[in-house]
Order: C-alpha cells, then sequence, then structure tokens
C-alpha cells in the first residue's frame, strides 16, 4: 500500500480521512489510504477543517500558516499541503507518529 503522503514541488501533500465528531482530538493510524485523523469538532461551517489544520500544525510542530486545505472541503476525504524546504524530515516526522499509534495500539 502508498504512503499517505507524496512529495511535491511545494512540500508534502498528505490524504486525510477525517472523523469529525470524535472522543477525542488525536491521529488513529491509517485508513484506506489516508491517515485518519479524529477531532471533536462538528463538521459545521468550516469548524473541522480549522481545527484539522490547527490539530496538524500542533502534530508536527509548524507554524499553521504553513498548512492548506487543497480538497475536500465538505468531504471526509482531504487533501492538505504542507509547505516545507525539508520533506524527507517532515515525512519521518509522519511515520514516527504512526508508528506511536501502533505501539499504542499493540500495547492497548
Amino acid at each position: 500500500m502508498p504512503p499517505p503522503w507524496q512529495q511535491t514541488s511545494q512540500g508534502v501533500l498528505l490524504h486525510i480521512h477525517l472523523q469529525p465528531r470524535a472522543s477525542r482530538n488525536c491521529l488513529a493510524g491509517l485508513h484506506g489510504q489516508g491517515l485518519k485523523i479524529q477531532l471533536t469538532a462538528p463538521p459545521v461551517k468550516g469548524e473541522a477543517n480549522t481545527a484539522l489544520l490547527q490539530f496538524l500544525a500542533g502534530l508536527l510542530r509548524l507554524p499553521r500558516s504553513l498548512i492548506s486545505l487543497q480538497s475536500g472541503e465538505k468531504s471526509r476525504e482531504k487533501r492538505v499541503l504542507i509547505r516545507t524546504t525539508d520533506p524527507k524530515g517532515l515525512i519521518v516526522q509522519l511515520q514516527e507518529a504512526l508508528v506511536r499509534v501502533d505501539k499504542k495500539k499493540r500495547d492497548g
């Protein structure tokens, strides 16, 4: 299965499956070909989209201004561009975050 991101000339494009109105904000692993992210925000008036971009900024320790929604404004399937001059470093951060999720799931 291909990774849920791709390197572009502008940075890294993430494929995301968003679950709004969850009990907590978290990266929940993989869903299909995307990262599954659960957020407490409702899918109303762009609240979940705004919360998603803020969540990713915190997860990756990046300024929110570097993260933008490219597609999927009214869908659970979204594409988010993260502008960076170090895409390989960002991909390593994403891989490490997924490893932590997998470890939590195994440890129960």
